[in-house]
């Protein structure tokens, strides 16, 4: 099983509107990136991420899982490029802000803290187990 970040800006789509989505979810779309994309290919039905704010709050706010894989994503003209569908699965009872996960010494090597600009990024196990325990997960 693998894990992953997804990034949103909440004045776009926020955590409060993942949730509202319900177990119906909805789809992750708008990727332009080609290392993205490729994360997006390589997601497994199950698999689960976090949900962060970019921008506006930079945080991991919740965790969704993967409920459709990959697809084509209707809004891109090109046809290059993909979505996924994802739902809410719990949101952390602690945010756990980019500041806190920098100042962490294992956290140093998360994709989050070296390439931020990347909009859907891969999270390893150990990263993942630290940031739920930080989230009071």
């Amino acid at each position: 099983m693998a894990y992953w970040l997804y990034k949103s800006e909440p004045s776009v789509w926020s955590w409060d509107d993942q949730v509202a989505a319900g177990a119906a979810g909805t789809y992750w779309n708008g990727v332009r990136n080609h290392v993205a994309r490729k994360n997006l290919e390589a997601m497994r039905l199950g698999e689960q991420g976090f949900f962060y704010h970019s921008n506006e709050g930079k945080a991991v706010v919740g965790i969704v899982e993967v409920i459709r894989t990959y697809y084509p994503d209707p809004t891109d003209e090109s046809g290059r490029f993909g979505m996924v569908d994802l739902k809410a699965v719990a949101a952390l009872p602690l945010p756990v802000t980019l500041e806190a996960i920098k100042a962490e010494p294992a956290l140093r090597e998360m994709v989050l803290v070296n390439n931020s600009r990347l909009s859907v990024q891969p999270v390893s196990e150990a990263e993942w187990a630290l940031v739920r325990r930080m989230g009071g997960l």
